[in-house]
């Protein structure tokens, strides 16, 4: 066991508390995660094939000298996952071209000098129908307001509330199945960061917390499922699903966004 776990302080929850040193890992390895999503947006057009965007990330990890944290993940072989139209989360990169219409989700995870930097975002092939557009909308929204609910002293009760009232409010459903998590030197580690749930419950936020925040969003139910791949997980009623995730830490008076685009488009309407 490496010396700064033996340091480190863990809450009775099973949440590390880091350093503010560890502050600065942090914020390099999400900026190169966030860099590499900027550099995919020219790449996401009809025509273009899934399996050719995982490509060009993967080339991209490999030029900036730092590593895929999905690469060998427990079999996993792509730098990247891509989630198209229904696909909830871990959609694998293939043949199947994009056509026009089309939205994406692209999730990125890199170490960089032993930190990971955790990050994904909406992509849109083509023309954008007012229906994505909105979900798209309600999703970065409802992201935005659960990191604005990070601060110490507040409860990951709190996090997930924000998303859940909002995203309820617009009339869309927030996916139960799958949610944010702990990180840091760790790919996965506690707490679960629940996506919708009761103001006040739940571990207290405390500085030095690292995490990702990051919605699922569907226009018509919550129900998931998992594909036969045992990656796959779709939407039970077909309906369009979108995901925006930052990694984040908390703060003496509120959070860091660690995976801030540093060409500002984060969101597919921007730049």
């Amino acid at each position: 066991m490496a010396l700064d776990d033996m340091r480190a302080r863990i809450t009775k929850d099973g949440i590390r508390i880091y350093e503010d040193a560890d502050f600065a890992g942090m914020r390099a390895a999400g900026r190169v995660a966030a860099d590499i999503l900027d550099a995919v947006v020219p790449l996401v057009l009809p025509g273009t094939s899934t399996a050719a965007i995982d490509d060009f990330i993967t080339e991209e990890i490999r030029r900036r000298g730092v590593t895929s944290a999905t690469i060998g993940y427990k079999g996993y072989r792509h730098a990247s996952c891509i989630s198209v139209n229904h696909v909830v989360c871990h959609g694998i990169p293939g043949a199947k071209l994009l056509v026009d219409g089309d939205i994406l989700n692209v999730d990125v995870t890199v170490i960089v000098d032993g930190w990971f930097g955790d990050t994904s975002r909406m992509y849109v092939a083509g023309q954008l129908a007012r229906k994505a557009e909105r979900l798209i909308e309600v999703t970065h929204e409802g992201l935005m307001r659960g990191i604005a609910a990070v601060k110490p002293g507040n409860t990951f009760g709190d996090i997930g509330h924000a998303i859940q009232a909002y995203v309820e409010a617009n009339r869309m459903s927030v996916v139960r199945d799958f949610c944010g998590h702990g990180l840091g030197r760790v790919f996965h580690a506690p707490p679960n960061v629940l996506h919708y749930g009761r103001a006040g419950a739940g571990p207290v936020l405390e500085e030095g917390m690292f995490f990702t925040i990051e919605p699922m969003v569907n226009l018509g139910r919550p129900e998931t499922k998992v594909l036969a791949d045992d990656w796959t997980a779709v939407t039970r009623d077909k309906s369009l699903s979108a995901q925006f995730e930052h990694s984040v830490g908390v703060t003496a008076t509120g959070c860091e966004i660690f995976t801030l685009s540093p060409a500002g488009k984060f969101h597919p309407t921007w730049g």
